[in-house]
């Protein structure tokens, strides 16, 4: 271990200087072609040469990027430092994709920690952030500007030659915790940061999630537990609509949606805000969450015998061999033969055969398990504890709108084995 912190310490200054070498063959390239007005088109004329300097993962770099600029147009350009793709005074290149992959799965504080024992470079929790919020709000831009191509009629998706027969689509929403102040607090003079106020229930918002799977890539890893091959993940700081634009989106990405013979099985938990949008897909197959529907059975069994009775567990447990069994009319019947003597049971009684109504053409799950579906939305309730609850939903964390929405669009880079366009997305720089 000795031997190999000895080598690093003795070739990194020699790696900082060879890639000095290499972006000054770079630069000598570039200074000698002016580069044109992106609006009129017309040549920039050369206004000053400036020393840009930038941190990477074996030291600072250094260089001379000429600056232009279009008179008539009042634009400038520093065509260097576009084709290096860095920005001057910023953690650049190899480092910040390093850092931000850190900091998408561990707090600021801690990514800076592992990064000073996993890199050897040394840099604070607040540049940690930053880097992660240039590279989050490209990832977000991006994600968001394919939502709204998709959503035009005239864009082209990827060719539905090869689209599946059957796509499960998963959908839920969980909370996240908001910041309570409406702008950054700062101190004046020697006096204490003012105090933060009370978090109200209000103060946490919607995050919506959505799986998309094949169910002909479900394994099975032992008897009676199956799993899947790759699934992949769509999630959003918004309402429904947004969220169903970015799954249609990433379906059309993959060449699965607009194929005459494919049908989109949604999962639910019996939410109208989820069944309101499943009309967006033709061909589809609408399943109602087993467990959700058991729940609202258990509401009333805990009324009529007990929350903690044995008889309730039974009842509970015949009735849920009869839903999986497809016999849901026949569970409707012999709800409407109860007669519970409270009146709260009754209530309870009359809500469940309501509900149990109301979705019957969902619960056909004798139906969905032989075909494959699955009766479900565990896949999606993965997906919150893997998106959001793992990172996001840590003791005392509380989030800024734009903050969530940059480390919520690498988590799914992430996830979804994509970490890579990042390469080839132009970072926004920070305020």
């Amino acid at each position: 271990m000795q031997l190999e912190r000895e080598v690093e310490q003795e070739y990194r200054p020699q790696m900082l200087a060879t890639l000095q070498r290499k972006v000054d063959a770079v630069a000598e390239e570039v200074r000698s072609q002016a580069p044109k007005c992106p609006q009129c088109g017309q040549p920039m004329g050369h206004h000053d040469t400036r020393s840009a300097t930038w941190l990477a993962l074996w030291g600072c770099l250094h260089i001379a990027a000429p600056r232009y600029r279009c008179s008539p147009c009042k634009l400038e350009r520093r065509p260097l430092l576009e084709v290096l793709g860095v920005e001057s005074g910023r953690i650049c290149g190899c480092l910040s994709r390093s850092l931000g992959l850190l900091a998408t799965v561990a707090p600021y504080e801690l990514a800076a920690w592992l990064a000073e024992r996993l890199l050897g470079v040394k840099v604070s929790a607040m540049g940690v952030w930053r880097v992660t919020q240039r590279l989050g709000q490209a990832a977000a831009s991006y994600s968001e500007a394919l939502s709204q191509y998709h959503a035009d009629s005239r864009s082209k998706g990827a060719s539905v030659e090869n689209a599946p027969p059957v796509v499960v689509l998963g959908v839920d929403a969980c909370f996240l915790g908001m910041q309570v102040r409406s702008q950054r607090r700062r101190r004046t003079g020697p006096e204490k940061l003012p105090a933060l106020p009370p978090v109200e229930q209000g103060q946490f918002r919607d995050v919506k999630t959505g799986v998309v799977l094949l169910p002909q890539e479900r394994v099975e890893i032992s008897p009676g537990r199956h799993s899947l091959v790759r699934r992949f993940l769509v999630t959003c700081l918004g309402d429904a609509d947004d969220i169903f634009r970015h799954m249609y989106a990433r379906l059309r990405e993959q060449g699965w949606a607009g194929a005459p013979g494919t049908v989109f099985v949604i999962v639910g938990d019996g939410a109208e805000w989820i069944w309101n949008r499943a009309s967006m897909f033709v061909r589809r197959c609408e399943i109602l969450d087993f467990w959700h529907a058991l729940e609202h059975a258990w509401e009333f069994a805990h009324l009529r015998y007990g929350a903690a009775s044995a008889q309730a567990d039974r009842w509970v447990h015949d009735l849920a061999e009869k839903l999986r069994a497809g016999k849901v009319d026949q569970v409707i019947e012999e709800l409407k033969r109860l007669r519970p003597k409270t009146p709260e049971s009754r209530e309870s009684l009359q809500a469940l055969i309501r509900y149990y109504s109301e979705n019957a053409t969902r619960m056909r799950y004798d139906e969905y398990l032989r075909l494959g579906y699955g009766i479900g939305s565990g896949a999606v309730e993965s997906a919150h504890k893997q998106v959001v609850h793992a990172r996001m939903r840590q003791a005392g964390m509380r989030w800024s709108e734009a903050g969530a929405r940059h480390l919520l669009a690498l988590r799914l880079l992430l996830l979804n084995h994509n970490w890579e366009l990042l390469d080839r997305l132009p970072m926004g720089s920070m305020a």
